[in-house]
């Protein structure tokens, strides 16, 4: 089992090149999710130009995050998150932080072995979930779900180096099934030229039209901010502190194009065109099932794809979420914590309302948890210039720091209320949050920190 530094800086001799990260980031957003994605943007009823223009703005966007915000702290303190925001919170406040971001992985992850069960499906002829459902089909769902969380958990169990490996095996082939898909897909719509693309593009895949029943009209801004944020969690939320710190170079963040491009641009467009498929074919059959989907597409290829871009996307989520855990009892090995939470995760990837819903959850799960990256980010930038102490719980021995909590449920709160009483949807909430967060922690740091002798962890490095 190799060292995982949980609660120390990555040394030289175990930081990773470039290529590790390409891989393992395609290989994450290249996932079986992104078959429900697509298809969930025509369900809401987005034309060509608002959907190809705010995929490329948004998905610019997450990659300048990851490289701007994320990266520089990563291969500068070289900790988790979970470690970094010990230090900064104090234990018993970065404990409901932990189990909060651990749960929402648990549910991430969850989401994607529900995706990768659904290709089993197209082999066994089980019972599987339609738009609308919420539990288990029945037992055929059950233990196709225990068989892909079972794969998952055993190659996160063994940490970053492993899961980056798997990525770089499966990444290339699964790229070119994602290609075929859309190629195969548009010659099923009769498209045979570019210039037949858009026209089929505009008219018949991305219309513009009047939404699905149940579902939000999307326009250029939705998309744009769907790509941006629905990994806010990683890059804004710093999550990725924890697959950054092996970073050689805090550059190496643009390795995330790979994935907001291959992987996201390129797999949301050819998801789309697949689903156009089914509709054309069966007008009254509005599921959303990856696994039928691939097959109709690529056979048994495509099957085989949906399974492999769920297993390399759920690895580094579950490897997330067992730091996240971990860290609320660093007595107990990451390797029995990761089992756990794949455990925990097969439990939730077998019930289906998760992915079904899954434009929402990612926007929820993004701004439950982006007031406390506005934290690290403040407080390794900016705590000089405003006069706070950084580090305040670890310098001050406090197991609770006040001026992060309130700025967490602060900062939540008025998002709700945004969303609740100014009529501002979930999906345009959080950057204002993340300002707001910014400020009100300059702010709570200033009134409430009290003068303390510097004083640093063994083995921690002063910045």
């Amino acid at each position: 089992m190799s060292n995982e530094y949980e609660r120390e800086p990555v040394p030289p001799e175990a930081q990773l090149g470039f290529g590790s990260f390409i891989g393992q980031y395609a290989g994450e957003h290249t996932a079986g999710t992104e078959l429900m994605i697509g298809p969930l943007f025509v369900a809401a009823g987005v034309s060509a130009v608002d959907l190809l223009g705010g995929l490329l703005v948004g998905n610019l966007l997450a990659v300048l995050s990851w490289t701007f915000l994320t990266a520089p702290i990563a291969t500068r303190a070289r900790l988790t998150l979970y470690y970094q925001l010990e230090r900064i919170c104090g234990r018993r406040l970065v404990t409901l932080y932990n189990l909060a971001n651990g749960l929402m992985f648990c549910l991430l992850a969850g989401s994607m072995i529900t995706v990768s069960a659904t290709a089993l499906g197209v082999w066994f002829g089980f019972a599987m979930p339609q738009l609308n459902d919420v539990y288990p089909t029945g037992l055929g769902w059950m233990v196709a779900v225990i068989a892909m969380g079972a794969m998952v958990t055993v190659v996160a169990a063994y940490g970053y180096e492993f899961v980056a490996r798997v990525a770089n095996i499966g990444v290339p082939w699964m790229l070119l099934v994602f290609v075929a898909f859309g190629l195969i897909g548009l010659q099923q719509l009769g498209v045979t030229s570019f210039a037949e693309f858009w026209a089929k593009a505009s008219s018949v895949i991305w219309t513009g039209g009047d939404p699905l029943p149940g579902q939000i009209k999307f326009t250029f801004w939705h998309i744009t901010f769907f790509a941006w944020f629905c990994n806010m969690a990683m890059h804004i939320g710093m999550a990725d502190l924890s697959v950054l710190r092996f970073a050689r170079k805090s550059w190496y963040g643009i390795s995330t194009a790979s994935g907001m491009f291959l992987g996201h641009y390129l797999a949301w467009i050819t998801a789309s065109i697949l689903y156009v498929v089914q509709l054309k074919a069966d007008p009254g059959n509005t599921a959303v099932l990856p696994g039928p989907l691939a097959y109709n597409a690529c056979g048994i290829a495509g099957v085989i794809c949906v399974i492999v871009a769920g297993w390399t996307t759920a690895n580094p989520t579950i490897y997330r979420a067992g730091l996240a855990f971990q860290a609320i009892m660093p007595r107990v090995s990451r390797y029995r914590v990761t089992m756990v939470t794949g455990a925990i995760t097969t439990i939730v990837g077998a019930f289906p309302a998760v992915a079904m819903q899954l434009l929402d959850f990612v926007a929820l799960y993004g701004m439950l948890l982006m007031p406390m990256g506005a934290v690290v980010f403040v407080d390794f930038w900016l705590s000089d210039r405003f006069g706070f102490q950084p580090n305040y719980a670890e310098q001050s021995g406090s197991q609770f720091n006040w001026a992060a909590g309130l700025t967490w449920l602060v900062t939540l709160a008025g998002c709700v209320l945004l969303v609740l009483r100014g009529g501002v949807q979930l999906y345009f909430v959080s950057l204002p949050g993340w300002f707001l967060a910014a400020i009100l922690y300059v702010t709570l740091s200033r009134l409430l920190q009290r003068p303390v002798a510097a004083r640093l962890s063994p083995g921690v490095q002063p910045l």
